[in-house]
């Protein structure tokens, strides 16, 4: 179970580096930089799921305004 918590902090110390590095660079501070990224990660996550939905809406308009009709009397 060590070799988890090694790779583990490996990991966050090399995923920490990469955030401080880029808010030395920006002149903000590093906590800034990684909320945001995680905030990007969920609106991105969210974007596909509500692009999904509104694209199944406008399918389901689509498929009750343009149904082929046989007859004249199925109005």
């Amino acid at each position: 179970m060590r070799w988890f918590y090694n790779l583990l902090y490996y990991f966050q110390k090399r995923g920490f580096e990469v955030c401080r590095r880029i808010a030395e660079r920006l002149g903000i501070r590093a906590r800034v930089v990684r909320t945001t990224f995680i905030y990007l990660t969920f609106v991105t996550l969210g974007f596909g799921f509500a692009l999904y939905l509104f694209i199944a809406f406008w399918l389901r308009i689509k498929d009750l305004v343009y149904t082929k009709r046989t007859s004249v009397f199925d109005l």
